[in-house]
């Protein structure tokens, strides 16, 4: 009897430390990167405890819900697996659309079972509190509120074990979703990246620390302090479909769009094969706006075109979005008016995502000469904006407004009223100046300041064009129209150096692209000339 429990011992204490065994697993299981979480559950359900934690860390969320159901299968002492399957159903913590009404259901059924099985430690109790907190008194409080209670409780949690690491990775990530889009001091992104720094030391392999440190950068003047994990992150859990497209929110930033394709193209694979419809269309729209920016039109079509093999998942608006903001991307960035007006909606429950082809319509239309057509389009963002505003949907209604603003502009220019004009459309950059993007898209179908710029290069005034597009490129950078827009505004403006550097920047952009735009003869022939 002692021999045996001696072994029991043994063994239990190398399943408790048995993180690295999840980078060493064989291809048909995946890897999913390193983590150790030190729990009282049985010995035989340790490793599988531990790699669905590690799928919650890189936001797997179906595949790490059925890896807990197993875990409490086949021990149903475990308590603290029902922590997890409450952390999987609150959704991604930084998109703010929160749990569904199902999900807050079942997330309730296994916070109260966890209670009941009673965790044999106190620190597995207080994991299950930490949860509970987002969820209670769930319909009487903002997601915005529910985010903030959440973070408090995960904050207390860190405090009370300063030596669990764990505690501290999990209280980084949901200090990191309480940031807002219209606070750019970026204070809870950097608040979040200083704990993951110094994990990042600890654990160069943990899924959750590279993930949530390209959260955390996940903004224009701190986007290189996101790189080393952002080339690291899919490399340490390949088996992860949102680990392999999260490098491109940092690739996006600072306009490395080669990278941003190649990751973005393993993440679409390996989550169409795994039947997970959102993560592929997000990692393809992401992979549009990369072939398009390096004028590469045919991997562009390519790619849309694989994307719409995969039936589009309403429920949640990540699918909806990518399919609205793929084609829009693809007729608007080539300068295809016409194609942009023959854009359809999907009349999803999704007022923003429905707004993307009115806007790209609208601009069609302008650019088309179609005046009524603009109007019609303009009256169809009118109404998603108050619908918007209604749900007191504030972000996605701000986002619809400059798209409003901006189209408004441009139905001035071409009715003759110049400063109306240029009052709304600088209206809309100034407010879309005010709010980063939100993580769901890699950028907006046109930047409104480049969108300025090319307004004001219609209306003769290149020296000020030339500003707004280099005002753009300091947030958007790397941009196919924002390289040619700066060009030709320098041309213009007879600042054949700039003119030249920017046309030069464009070519090289595009030296593998396959497109036949008029914009790159136009740049051949102007750095020939010199």
């Amino acid at each position: 009897m002692q021999k045996h429990n001696f072994l029991v011992s043994i063994v239990t204490m190398l399943l408790l430390s048995s993180g690295t065994a999840l980078s060493h697993e064989d291809e048909g299981k995946g890897q999913l990167g390193k983590v150790k979480f030190t729990n009282s559950c049985s010995p035989a359900v340790q490793t599988e405890f531990e790699r669905g934690v590690a799928m919650l860390h890189s936001f797997w969320y179906s595949a790490a819900e059925k890896t807990f159901r197993d875990v409490l299968a086949k021990d149903p002492t475990c308590a603290i697996a029902t922590w997890g399957i409450a952390s999987i159903l609150m959704s991604n913590p930084l998109a703010g659309q929160g749990a569904s009404p199902k999900g807050v259901e079942v997330s309730l059924a296994a916070i109260e079972q966890g209670r009941k099985a009673g965790a044999k430690t106190q620190r597995e109790r207080d994991y299950i509190d930490a949860v509970a907190a987002y969820y209670q008194d769930f319909n009487t409080r903002s997601e915005r509120a529910r985010q903030d209670s959440r973070a408090k409780a995960y904050e207390a949690l860190a405090a009370r074990y300063p030596d669990d690491d764990e505690a501290q990775i999990f209280s980084a990530l949901y200090i990191a979703g309480t940031q807002s889009q219209a606070d750019q001091t970026y204070a809870a992104y950097l608040k979040a990246a200083a704990i993951l720094e110094k994990q990042f030391v600890k654990y160069p392999d943990h899924p959750g620390v590279a993930h949530y440190l390209i959260h955390s950068y996940d903004a224009p003047p701190i986007a290189q302090q996101g790189l080393t994990a952002a080339r690291r992150y899919a490399s340490i859990a390949p088996a992860a479909p949102h680990a392999l497209h999260m490098p491109s929110h940092i690739f996006t930033r600072v306009g490395a769009w080669d990278e941003s394709v190649t990751t973005n193209r393993r993440s679409a694979e390996v989550a169409t094969k795994g039947n997970e419809a959102g993560e592929a269309y997000h990692a393809r729209d992401y992979m549009v706006y990369a072939y398009l920016q390096l004028g590469n039109d045919n991997g562009a079509k390519r790619t849309i075109e694989e994307a719409l093999k995969v039936p589009v998942d309403a429920s949640r608006f990540i699918a909806p979005y990518a399919h609205a903001a793929m084609h829009a991307r693809y007729a608007i960035e080539r300068g295809a008016w016409r194609e942009a007006m023959q854009l359809q909606p999907l009349n999803v429950n999704f007022p923003f995502t429905d707004a993307i082809t009115h806007f790209a319509r609208a601009l069609g239309a302008v650019r088309s000469g179609d005046t009524a057509a603009a109007e019609k389009e303009a009256s169809e963002l009118t109404r998603l904006h108050k619908a918007l505003q209604d749900a007191k949907n504030n972000y996605w209604a701000t986002e619809v407004e400059i798209q409003r603003l901006a189209v408004a502009g441009w139905i001035a220019l071409m009715q003759g009223k110049h400063d109306d004009a240029l009052k709304f459309m600088n209206a809309a950059a100034d407010l879309e100046d005010t709010q980063e993007k939100h993580i769901v898209t890699p950028g907006r179908i046109l930047p409104a300041r480049e969108l300025l710029g090319e307004m004001l290069l219609e209306l003769k005034q290149p020296a000020q064009a030339l500003k707004e597009f280099e005002a753009s490129q300091t947030r958007e950078p790397n941009r196919f129209r924002g390289y040619y827009g700066a060009a030709r505004a320098a041309e213009a403006a007879g600042d054949r150096r700039k003119a030249a550097d920017h046309y030069a920047k464009l070519m090289e952009l595009s030296k593998n692209g396959n497109a036949s735009r008029p914009e790159l003869a136009r740049a051949r022939a102007y750095v020939a000339q010199r």
